[in-house]
């Protein structure tokens, strides 16, 4: 077996160099992996702004929002205005194999979507809550409490109204998606999803916390409502640069107490994603957010800012400490 193949016209090389250190994994796994699940991932990237998070060899991790000047004139992008660094950024549209392909042999491990498309950036398709656990060493313990956590945002949405599939992140905790009817403003969507964070929290205060500052979190799970606007979210399917390689894959709420984030990496998902595509069976259909839930969002502050205020009183609070 070589090194290097073709596939869909594009040059694969170094397939069996390793992915990163403690991967357990190739460069070969990973683009067989993404050509397996082709189909299901790309049906989440595309028309989207693409960010991919890369791992070149002896480098680390990091985070490629900006197409490079050697990309491929056939790759599709799109230019967007970034308000915080005041340029534009020219972001690739990951539709269809080849470009999957291409992404897999310059090293792009995890796959990151914004929550709109190209073409209507001001009307997200779903609303999203980041469920992160506690930091510790105990990552079954951590796991065990988020989803705790994700049931009290499944009963949170139930009570608006509004009903969301379940996914692991890849990472330590799980995403709750709310696929979205079209033509929602973008800041009504984040005010919904701030409403519905505290909401979750105000169920079992002792589980859930929607506190930005981590270490006002007291070991509870951290509700983050900040997933909206411009911002991404790892896509189904999508592996991340962890050890082993866990892949951010779709679960039903009836097994959320069985499983376990280890369960599921670019070498177990193939045989368990089978012909089907899990996620988009999963999904609900789209809904319209009740004007009662986005109003009470509305008065809630952005946790960004909150935190960033709150930050810097304390940081003047110490320096009159200090004098």
């Amino acid at each position: 077996m070589t090194s290097e193949e073709t596939r869909e016209g594009v040059s694969l090389t170094n397939l069996d160099q390793p992915l990163f250190d403690g991967a357990g994994a190739t460069k070969r796994d990973l683009v067989d992996y993404l050509d397996v699940v082709g189909d299901r991932i790309i049906a989440e990237l595309a028309g989207r702004p693409l960010s991919v998070v890369r791992v070149l060899r002896g480098q680390p991790p990091f985070m490629q929002k900006n197409l490079p000047k050697y990309t491929p004139s056939w790759v599709r992008s799109v230019s967007v205005w970034a308000e915080a660094s005041k340029r534009e950024i020219r972001y690739a549209l990951c539709d269809d194999r080849r470009t999957l392909l291409w992404f897999g042999n310059q090293r792009a491990i995890e796959y990151h979507p914004t929550l709109s498309r190209a073409d209507s950036v001001t009307h997200p398709t779903a609303l999203i809550l980041d469920i992160d656990p506690p930091e510790g060493d105990d990552l079954a313990a951590g796991f065990g409490l988020a989803v705790a956590a994700a049931k009290l945002v499944r009963q949170a949405l139930a009570d608006a109204g509004l009903a969301g599939a379940v996914k692991t992140s890849g990472a330590k905790g799980l995403h709750v998606v709310v696929p979205l009817a079209s033509g929602q403003d973008v800041w009504d969507v984040a005010a919904a999803t701030r409403a519905l964070a505290v909401r979750a929290q105000r169920l079992d205060p002792s589980v859930a916390t929607t506190a930005f500052i981590r270490e006002d979190r007291a070991g509870k799970v951290f509700l983050d409502s900040t997933r909206a606007g411009g911002a991404t979210v790892v896509a189904a399917y999508s592996p991340r640069v962890r050890p082993g390689v866990p892949v951010s894959y779709p679960v039903g709420w009836d097994v959320l107490d069985d499983i376990a984030p280890g369960d599921f990496t670019i070498h177990t998902v193939p045989e368990l994603i089978g012909a089907g595509d899990p996620w988009a069976e999963q999904l609900p259909a789209p809904q319209t957010l009740r004007a009662d839930l986005v109003a009470e969002g509305h008065t809630i502050p952005v946790a960004r800012v909150q935190a960033m205020h709150e930050g810097k009183r304390r940081a003047r609070a110490r320096r009159g400490e200090s004098t």
